[in-house]
């Protein structure tokens, strides 16, 4: 191979590095502290998703609450997402949701599946992005 064409394939692959590179440093997004949530979730009688019970009562109404939330093409991705967790027909939802509206949106789903006195809405208004422009 020629001194020349040796030149031009290592300065074609150092270009293509520092392209990459530039792409993966400008996606780069901060990591999510979730410090606060995990303390919270840990504290004594903290309803967490893993205590979710396999019984069939529980998991079906847990299924029809997360169904309507989906189904409501209306909520942000973080209402889609909260936690649902049903214990003996008591059902407990955590997670951030854009607006007070969400949250007082998600209750009224997991109340009609539930029924009345039977949800804890321990949700919460997550702050608004910032734009940076």
């Amino acid at each position: 191979m020629h001194q020349h064409s040796r030149r031009g394939i290592v300065c074609a692959v150092a270009l293509v590095g520092a392209l990459v590179g530039t792409t993966f440093s400008a996606g780069a997004q901060t990591p999510a502290d979730n410090t606060k949530a995990n303390k919270r979730d840990r504290a004594a009688g903290a309803v967490t998703s893993d205590q979710q019970k396999e019984n069939t009562s529980d998991r079906e109404l847990t299924q029809k609450i997360r169904r309507a939330v989906i189904d409501d093409k209306s909520l942000s991705t973080y209402a889609h997402n909260v936690k649902i967790v049903t214990l003996d027909g008591q059902v407990t939802l955590k997670g951030p949701v854009r607006t007070q509206g969400e949250k007082d949106t998600v209750e009224a789903k997991a109340t009609d599946a539930a029924g009345a006195g039977h949800v804890t809405n321990q949700i919460t208004i997550a702050p608004s992005k910032k734009s940076t422009k």
